[in-house]
């Protein structure tokens, strides 16, 4: 496993890609509207950036901006075997955000880990 993307939430995502893409000379890699979000992934030579942007006034990442405003949302690790790595998980005591896999950005299958028992990090299993 590796750590692939961090998730920024962030209320324009087009204006901070940007400012990282001269900032950082990173570049630009996808961009997608998924889930009621406005998602640009930057590529960095070790993994990505993730820019969260709602595109509505409700939904997870909207409510993370009203009471935390902009920051890191989440880390994402790669895996080859989501599965396993979810069952790891559950042996070891971890609560889970998603019980089995869904469908993420870019196609990608994923599920999220409760930052109750990852020691306050909501962290997500990625599997490309």
């Amino acid at each position: 496993m590796h750590i692939d993307h961090a998730g920024i939430a962030t209320e324009d995502a087009a204006e901070i890609a940007k400012q990282y893409v001269e900032l950082f000379g990173c570049e630009l890699a996808h961009e997608e509207e998924f889930d009621g979000m406005e998602l640009i992934f930057l590529e960095f030579e070790n993994g990505y950036f993730e820019l969260l942007d709602p595109m509505e006034p409700t939904g997870p990442i909207a409510s993370y901006l009203e009471s935390n405003g902009p920051g890191i949302h989440h880390l994402a690790i790669a895996t080859d075997d989501i599965e396993a790595a979810l069952r790891t998980a559950r042996e070891l005591g971890i609560e889970l955000v998603d019980e089995t896999p869904r469908p993420g950005a870019w196609g990608h299958d994923v599920a999220f880990l409760h930052p109750n028992s990852t020691g306050g990090i909501l962290l997500e299993f990625v599997q490309h």
